[in-house]
């Protein structure tokens, strides 16, 4: 290579490295931390279960809001989070297992250890309409420990009756995929 090809590479390398290093300076240190996320849940097969599952976090602290509709009336069904974000065979399968980073037993929420994705019970009244509040330490939106952005929210056609390898909760009847939502 010639001295003037080496010398306009090096110079080219320059004015990259210096547009960068400026860029870089305009840019926060660390990204801010997902606050808020939202799971649309909507029917698997012939089911009418649909509803909206919030997640909010402060701290070390992730708070769960679920309001179902569509359930049996008076009937109990267990709620999880999922491997995968996908909710595209009816049957949903597609999303995978529980979510189960650490490879804990699976729990209630009350137990510990405990998959990172175990809320345990919906209980749905009269009308079918069940809501679920629920406040955990074992996972975040989207930080280091736990994320759960881009998975996926499954309700199951049985209760979660805490055994073992994933509570005998039966076939799943709704799915929604968990996404960054707006703080409230």
């Amino acid at each position: 290579m010639a001295r003037w090809q080496v010398l306009t590479l090096l110079g080219g390398v320059a004015i990259s490295v210096a547009a960068w290093a400026q860029h870089a300076a305009h840019q926060p240190a660390t990204a801010p931390a997902a606050a808020a996320a939202v799971a649309v849940v909507h029917p698997l097969g012939d089911s009418k279960v649909r509803g909206l599952v919030r997640f909010s976090q402060t701290g070390q602290q992730v708070r769960i809001v679920a309001q179902i509709e569509g359930l049996a009336p008076g009937g109990k069904h267990a709620i999880h989070i999922h491997e995968y974000g996908d909710c595209s065979s009816p049957d949903g399968m597609s999303a995978g297992g529980h979510y189960n980073p650490e490879n804990h037993p699976h729990g209630l929420p009350d137990q510990e250890p405990r998959h990172a994705g175990d809320f345990g019970n919906l209980q749905a009244n009269d009308k079918g309409i069940a809501r679920l509040e629920l406040a955990v330490n074992n996972l975040s939106i989207a930080g280091h420990h736990n994320p759960i952005i881009g998975r996926a929210v499954i309700i199951h056609a049985k209760p979660d009756d805490g055994g073992q390898p994933v509570g005998n909760a039966g076939g799943r009847i709704a799915c929604g995929v968990i996404g960054l939502a707006k703080a409230q």
